[in-house]
């Protein structure tokens, strides 16, 4: 049976409206979904984009996949026994925490699961996380800022293609022949769009949507 393809959705930033309306073009009777991380921060919706992605996980078991970004590293280890993470609370964590406290029966469920989440996906043919691999030691260790959630500047040919977000772009995705990475974080939360790539499972781009941000997603000027 043939693998199936993949739908690989960039940087979400709390823009709910954005992520529903992409995640329309999604035909997961034939794809699997990749979020490459960064569901949460900056933009209104943080804890409304959480429970979208944990009712797809449940309404298509095996066949999402949400992996963790720096903005969900950065939350947890505010939350956690070592917080609180001033640092997160300076890019994008200070709307996050208000929106929680608003939700607050939402705030521990979302933590055990954003916990949980992967820091990449692969296949033969596709390497799928948040920051990319580099040429680092340790690219695992979610505090090395040349690893896989934090990493800017060129990635390494890996053998196959990678697919990443987090460093946004000027509103396309971007693409580097020489080491075979695509970046699909198209600024979503700064007024730009949030796009979703189809590849197929050996790596094939067949198709890229992009949505333009929905302004009641952006935070206030």
């Amino acid at each position: 049976m043939a693998e199936s393809n993949v739908f690989v959705i960039g940087d979400v930033h709390g823009c709910r409206a954005t992520f529903e309306e992409l995640l329309g073009h999604w035909q997961p009777a034939t794809e699997r979904l990749v979020q490459v991380g960064d569901l949460v921060d900056r933009g209104r919706f943080s804890p409304e984009c959480v429970a979208l992605a944990i009712s797809l996980e449940v309404r298509y078991p095996g066949q999402t996949v949400f992996l963790k970004g720096n903005h969900e590293a950065g939350m947890l280890q505010h939350f956690g026994p070592h917080g609180p993470h001033a640092p997160w609370l300076s890019w994008g964590g200070r709307s996050t925490v208000a929106q929680y406290r608003a939700r607050p029966a939402l705030l521990a469920p979302h933590l055990a699961w954003l916990s949980q989440r992967p820091l990449y996906w692969q296949n033969d043919h596709l390497l799928i996380s948040h920051a990319g691999f580099a040429d680092t030691p340790d690219p695992l260790d979610e505090a090395n800022f040349d690893g896989v959630l934090w990493r800017r500047g060129p990635l390494r040919s890996m053998g196959r293609r990678q697919v990443i977000g987090h460093t946004s772009t000027t509103g396309q995705p971007t693409f580097d022949p020489i080491t075979n990475v695509l970046n699909v974080d198209t600024g979503a939360v700064f007024g730009q769009c949030l796009t979703g790539v189809r590849l197929t499972a050996t790596g094939e781009l067949l198709a890229e949507i992009a949505i333009p941000t929905h302004p009641s997603d952006l935070p206030a000027a």
